[in-house]
């Protein structure tokens, strides 16, 4: 048989549609139509209703004028509306950029000026940095106000109401599927090695297998039951809000993550599977014993970051979690990489199963390529557990690129790989291991801090002569900002004083928690030796 036999049988509509996550609503609809959707206080939604509630969203932006690859911003907690906005915006062709909460204003008004956002969809907690942003903005977004009942703040911008703005969009609205797979679904925010946000952009097909390795990373069964504790801004929740709806599951929604109430909502939800950095660990580990609950059954909590220490692995595991622990960056549609766990390894003593828990692991299943090279030769670096080298991605669940970065994007995928910028090792078995950051980000509660981004800051300080920022291991958030600092000759300053200048330019999760005052140790070209500093953390 000749391949050009093979050959002449082209695509066609009957055997190629493009993927996209969007259908996964469709068919849970369709199929349990009355199953619990979304569950958040006093509210309960059906799949029928959640995918009412998209559809109208959809139109309503459609009417709006707003279409294939206009930018509609969300900021917004892991609420209902948020659910909502993974699916409504696509469904109107529109890309959806969650935008941190945590940010200030001047980066939020960068993100949407960047992103040329058509529309902001806001909870009203944050109306008043969102105030301070549209003042600096190019960009005049329409603006959607979402009043929660359970949000601290209920002021407003006078702008449309989000129930009303639904109430426009005609539930029978025929939504259009992306022309291609290809098609942005998505714009995520990630600071780089010079703290300039750079917009990371998600296809439908990334987005349509991750969500599907997701499943099998996390070995989830139909209808799990699934606790909002990572935020939704963050690499679109790591793409759960299309997995979880994939499943046919409940999205439990929480707008602030506080250990008593996820002990609530654990054990009276009947949850299955959550996710998040170990901070939200610590904080159902650190609840009071009186506030905590007996859980209705296992929960799997899917942990990226720094790795558990060997306590808390013991502590999750005798409250009844089962811990899988992963590792990916936003460039990747979040999770990529799993610490696939064998049986065998359960009865290996403790300090034991830390250590290959501490391993980030291997490739997800729909990741076609994971590799620790020579970034110079690119070549693999031996598996020896040992030598060093950079972690690189290859596959479809690789970004599109940095929006409007053509010079990132080509140095990012230089050799037809993702650089990662993370230095890792790699054992005999595959599974690697990161040993250090060549970027210098600090990962604090599971938020990316750019090292380079605090030293500028501390440099305007008139009394600042050298700066260097390195990540400090802290038991609440995994790792905080420490900065060492030589002051210029004759002048002064205190740590109390450098902390309050920083905070008068960054986040407060941005500043130092920590100001040391010493000569910085150097190279003879007089480069600062920050892995000298790193030891004396």
């Amino acid at each position: 048989m000749a391949a050009a036999d093979y050959d002449a049988l082209p695509r066609q509509d009957a055997n190629h549609q493009p993927l996209t996550p969007l259908l996964f609503l469709e068919r849970t609809a369709t199929t349990f139509p009355d199953h619990v959707a979304v569950a958040y206080g006093g509210t309960r939604r059906s799949y029928r209703e959640l995918r009412e509630r998209c559809v109208r969203l959809a139109h309503a932006l459609t009417k709006l004028g707003l279409g294939r690859g206009d930018t509609v911003a969300v900021l917004l907690p892991n609420i209902p509306e948020m659910v909502e906005a993974h699916f409504g915006v696509a469904m109107a062709g529109c890309v959806l950029n969650t935008i941190n909460t945590r940010l200030d204003a001047a980066t939020i008004a960068y993100i949407l000026d960047h992103g040329e956002a058509r529309a902001l969809i806001l909870d009203r907690e944050w109306v008043p940095v969102v105030c301070a942003a549209l003042a600096q903005c190019r960009v005049k977004p329409t603006i959607i106000e979402v009043e929660d009942r359970e949000a601290p703040s209920h002021e407003t911008l006078g702008a449309q109401d989000y129930e009303e703005f639904l109430r426009q969009g005609d539930p029978g609205f025929a939504w259009p599927l992306p022309r291609d797979e290809w098609d942005a679904i998505a714009l995520n925010y990630t600071s780089g090695t010079t703290g300039k946000p750079k917009g990371v952009v998600y296809h439908h097909r990334g987005a349509h297998l991750l969500a599907v390795g997701n499943v099998l990373a996390a070995g989830m069964a139909r209808h799990p039951v699934y606790l909002w504790t990572l935020p939704m801004f963050h690499c679109n929740g790591w793409c759960f809000p299309w997995t979880i709806t994939a499943m046919a599951g409940t999205h439990v929604c929480l707008r602030a993550v506080r250990g008593p109430v996820m002990w609530s909502l654990i054990a009276g939800e009947g949850v299955t599977h959550m996710c998040g950095a170990p901070i939200v660990m610590s904080a159902l580990l650190q609840t009071p014993e009186k506030e905590q609950r007996h859980l209705p059954g296992p929960v799997t909590f899917v942990v990226a970051g720094a790795p558990p220490p060997e306590a808390v692995l013991a502590a999750m595991k005798q409250a009844g979690f089962g811990v899988l622990h992963v590792y990916g960056l936003t460039e990747v549609y979040g999770p990529a990489v799993t610490n696939e766990w064998h049986g065998e390894w359960d009865a290996l003593p403790a300090p034991e199963q830390a250590r290959l828990m501490a391993r980030q692991g291997v490739r997800y299943v729909p990741l076609e390529g994971l590799e620790v090279m020579d970034p110079e030769t690119m070549t693999p670096v031996p598996a020896d557990g040992a030598t060093m080298g950079e972690v690189m991605f290859r596959g479809n669940v690789v970004m599109k690129g940095y929006l409007k970065d053509p010079d990132a994007t080509q140095k990012a995928f230089a050799g037809g790989w993702f650089h990662s910028g993370d230095l890792a090792v790699k054992y005999p078995d595959g599974y690697i291991q990161l040993r250090d950051r060549s970027k210098d980000i600090i990962i604090s509660g599971g938020e990316n801090i750019s090292s380079i981004e605090v030293e500028d800051a501390l440099y305007k300080h008139p009394s600042v002569a050298v700066a260097a920022v390195v990540a400090q291991p802290d038991e609440k958030w995994g790792e905080v900002p420490c900065a060492f600092v030589e002051l210029k000759p004759g002048m002064e300053a205190s740590e109390a004083e450098l902390t309050a200048h920083c905070r008068t330019i960054l986040p407060g999760f941005k500043v130092p928690k920590r100001v040391v005052f010493q000569e910085l140790p150097k190279t003879s070209t007089g480069k600062i030796q920050k892995h000298v500093l790193r030891q004396a953390v």
